[in-house]
């Protein structure tokens, strides 16, 4: 991660176009979790294909065409969001100043707090959670499941986010960072690779506390809801890494065992919730993991 952040800012102050610079450290970082989920796998049997390998990258597709496609309108809105809020002020707010990693660590920490309660209410209020779902039907944790997201699911997220950061005037190295950070950081997420934080286990919200978000039990998977920073978790009391022992192994959703797992039928689950969920409304309309 240290090295992807560090690497677009050097090419960045090279003159190098800040779209070029990000990608030109993204795809060795997801190839280096690749390796790693294959050299040293924290679970050996999810590095097997589960009948699913083929689903998450049509997901992955989906998922860059919609952000590709999202990304201006977003940015326009939060540009029209700050003109109206904040008038001729508008890009004043931003500390276009501080040195860039400083304005990439205040962009984390502002753009999580609306991905938080995003997140949060995806897995609390039934119609969200039905777009989640989606993501938490995985039978399994490896890179790829960074990808796994409904369209309308990734939209309210970076919508959260993209928004307000635009409209406090955020430039575009900034953004293109922010972009950045999130797309190493979702892999290491669900990477099946050992990671160990230690102490930076109440800053980030990687693998050995998203795990527990992907629990069967909803007392386990309702907690981390941190996309990036896990900060927010700590301050609204939802941060659950227990020391007396390790995530569940057998992950995926609880209540819906009529879920489709081909993607066609997964973009179109929402939709035809009663399908899904086979009748039984009252059950299937409270979220689980």
């Amino acid at each position: 991660m240290a090295g992807a952040i560090g690497g677009a800012i050097l090419l960045m102050n090279r003159g190098i176009n800040p779209v070029l610079a990000a990608f030109a450290m993204q795809a060795p970082s997801f190839i280096a979790v690749m390796v790693l989920e294959r050299l040293f796998p924290y679970h050996g049997d999810w590095n097997r294909n589960h009948a699913d390998l083929g689903v998450d990258l049509k997901h992955i597709v989906t998922i860059a065409l919609t952000t590709g496609l999202a990304d201006p309108m977003l940015r326009l809105l939060g540009v029209g969001l700050g003109s109206w809020l904040l008038g001729a002020y508008a890009l004043q707010i931003w500390p276009g100043d501080w040195p860039i990693i400083f304005q990439l660590g205040l962009a984390l920490v502002i753009g999580e707090l609306g991905q938080y309660w995003v997140h949060r209410l995806q897995h609390e209020v039934p119609l969200l959670w039905r777009f989640h779902a989606l993501h938490h039907s995985a039978p399994r944790l490896y890179w790829l499941n960074a990808a796994r997201f409904h369209p309308v699911d990734i939209l309210i997220n970076n919508l959260a986010a993209i928004v307000p950061l635009v409209a406090l005037g955020a430039g575009e190295p900034v953004m293109v960072l922010w972009v950045l950070f999130a797309a190493i950081h979702g892999i290491f997420q669900h990477c099946n690779v050992p990671v160990r934080l230690g102490p930076l286990n109440w800053v980030f919200s990687m693998a050995e506390l998203h795990r527990w978000h992907h629990s069967r039990r909803v007392v386990e998977s309702n907690r981390n809801y941190g996309q990036n920073l896990i900060i927010w978790d700590t301050v609204f009391r939802t941060r659950f890494l227990p020391a007396d022992r390790e995530p569940p192994l057998d992950i995926g959703l609880t209540g819906l065992p009529r879920y489709p797992m081909t993607w066609l039928a997964q973009q179109l689950a929402p939709f035809r919730w009663s399908r899904v969920t086979g009748g039984d409304a009252p059950p299937a309309e409270s979220p689980q993991s």
